[in-house]
């Protein structure tokens, strides 16, 4: 009997983390979610295993919506949506550094949304300030798709104020959201 020739030996498939696997944290403000936002929480999906959306309290920035209502908005959308790619995703404000945030949700990964270069400067400059923190934690950069590219939330309240449709750039609920906030400014 003739040996096979050419056949490779394959090693066995590693063994998958005890726990949550990898986990994966996108911190922003978000008020209101966008589309652009959602993007970016189905791409991370595929990334890790679970994914922490970490709604900064933001008090300072004088959200549009409280971080209760932000927390909300976006479970809904969630429900809604296909956009966690059968991963765990979870949504939870935060007041404290990001870092340490990340530390306790057992985080790996950061990731973060870039719409144009002039996102990257600050982007950079605070990836590189959380390396110096917490070495352990990547940073990991995922370009806006060219659909929601110019998406932003601050453009989004913009334009709504001006009595504008922003059904394009928000789901019909989100819209339905701000209209009524709007409305009791």
């Amino acid at each position: 009997m003739a040996a096979k020739r050419g056949r490779k030996r394959t090693a066995a498939p590693r063994p998958r983390p005890v726990g949550d696997g990898r986990v994966g944290i996108y911190p922003g403000t978000f008020d209101p979610v966008t589309y652009g936002h959602l993007d970016i929480v189905r791409r991370a999906t595929r990334l890790v295993d679970k994914l922490v959306i970490a709604v900064a309290v933001s008090d300072g920035k004088s959200p549009f919506f409280d971080v209760d209502e932000r927390v909300a908005m976006i479970e809904d959308e969630l429900a809604w949506g296909a956009y966690s790619n059968g991963k765990v995703v979870e949504v939870r404000p935060f007041d404290t550094l990001l870092i340490s945030f990340a530390k306790t949700v057992g985080a790996t990964v950061v990731f973060r949304g870039l719409r144009a270069v002039s996102d990257f400067e600050f982007e950079f400059q605070m990836a590189g300030m959380n390396a110096r923190m917490s070495p352990d934690i990547e940073t990991v950069f995922l370009m806006a798709s060219d659909k929601h590219q110019f998406i932003s939330a601050r453009l989004v309240k913009e334009i709504a104020r001006l009595g504008g449709d922003i059904t394009q750039f928000v789901s019909l609920r989100v819209a339905t959201r701000v209209r009524k906030r709007l409305k009791e400014e």
